[in-house]
């Protein structure tokens, strides 16, 4: 039985059905045993915040992308909705492809081993969500003609 039938079945069911109160206090345990970990684990606890914040930034990304109070939904229309959240995604995934291309260049750029895993190990513990080099209310220019400012090479193109 999968999961979704089961407890489609057990919703039917009153709540003191003996199979939802056994799954509830498994349920229980399960979550008992992890707050135990959590407290004595430092490393764990360490390991958790640090996924934490880079949710966190990217969180704070999607608001520095978005125009006047992000939570606010200013357009009536659903399909208007759906645009304007599909820009913010445009407009943070392109953030976040340059990131890459910028970190990966200085990457092969890096002729000694030990600033080589000094930046490697900087962006393993870092977040690929900052914003703070990119001009958030200019104006931008996306014609042919447009040359890198930074020096990003195309990437190699493997035959």
């Amino acid at each position: 039985m999968t999961a979704s039938d089961l407890f489609r079945r057990l919703n039917s069911y009153a709540r003191q059905h003996p199979l939802y109160s056994a799954l509830k206090a498994f349920g229980r345990i399960i979550k008992s045993m992890f707050v135990l970990r959590y407290i004595d684990d430092v490393e764990l606890r360490q390991a958790i915040e640090k996924q934490l914040n880079k949710i966190e930034q990217s969180h704070n990304l999607t608001c520095a992308v978005s125009v006047g109070n992000p939570r606010e939904l200013v357009y009536a229309e659903k399909y208007e909705q759906e645009i304007a959240e599909g820009c913010k995604r445009l407009i943070k995934n392109a953030i976040t492809c340059w990131n890459y291309l910028y970190l990966s260049q200085k990457l092969e750029e890096t002729e000694s081993s030990e600033k080589y895993q000094a930046l490697l190990h900087a962006i393993a513990n870092g977040s690929i969500s900052i914003w703070r080099h990119i001009n958030m209310i200019g104006e931008y220019d996306f014609s042919d003609e447009l040359q890198d400012s930074i020096g990003i090479k195309p990437p190699k193109l493997i035959d």
